[in-house]
């Protein structure tokens, strides 16, 4: 019986994930380092640390110092905010919501992201359809996504087994790690990979967007 879902944030219920690329390419260039953007649609789901880490690695075979993470994530975070300052909900995500509150499961969000005002453009756009101790964010784990981790807290902190939620993800990463907690996944590919990216990350039905699972979501709750 399923009790709960699961959330990703970029890319499911917020149109974020071009303003997220653009803010990295630009800080990534700034720095002096080689970044193509479509990476930025693989590496989703990490930690900030976790993707400086792996440019680095790149450029100079070694991770970022402490400093070095939070100085970049900061500059990142501040170039994200000025591309992106009203948050946009992506389209279908209001209606995928209720229909979900609707047969009253539990709704848990699991982001890699660490952004202060979280909950409150939560609440705003999405008007009492998450609690804020139902939440996992970037801060919460010591591995990202797609480690298991993330998704293993959501579930503890929804009290529900894994064979008791579904996650939906739009992510390669994210989509593994929620496999990995094993966890049924909805993929939802509002991102340029291609839908086989998502399939071989293990997800078990891939729809072309938000809105696409919006329309089906009646159908995909009678076949369950």
């Amino acid at each position: 019986m399923v009790k709960a879902f699961l959330f990703d944030m970029d890319g499911v219920l917020y149109d974020s994930m071009p303003a997220h690329v653009q803010a990295w390419h630009e800080t990534v260039l700034s720095l002096g380092m080689n970044s193509n953007p479509d990476d930025y649609y693989l590496f989703e789901g990490m930690t900030g640390a976790a993707t400086i880490d792996i440019f680095f690695n790149r450029a100079y075979g070694h991770d970022a110092t402490e400093e070095e993470k939070q100085r970049i994530y900061a500059q990142k975070s501040k170039r994200f905010v000025e591309l992106n300052p009203i948050p946009r909900p992506m389209p279908g995500a209001r209606e995928v919501l209720e229909a979900v509150k609707k047969r009253k499961l539990k709704r848990v969000v699991v982001t890699g992201s660490g952004q202060p005002t979280l909950y409150d453009s939560l609440d705003k756009d999405f008007l009492h359809c998450f609690e804020k101790d139902l939440m996992v964010t970037g801060y919460d784990v010591k591995f990202g996504k797609p480690h298991p981790e993330p998704y293993l807290l959501g579930l503890e902190k929804a009290g529900v087994k894994a064979d008791e939620a579904i996650t939906v993800e739009n992510a390669p990463l994210g989509v593994r790690s929620a496999v990995a907690a094993g966890i049924y996944t909805i993929a939802v590919n509002t991102g340029p990979l291609p839908d086989k990216v998502l399939s071989d990350a293990g997800a078990s039905v891939v729809f072309p967007s938000m809105a696409a699972l919006a329309e089906n979501i009646e159908t995909f709750f009678n076949r369950l």
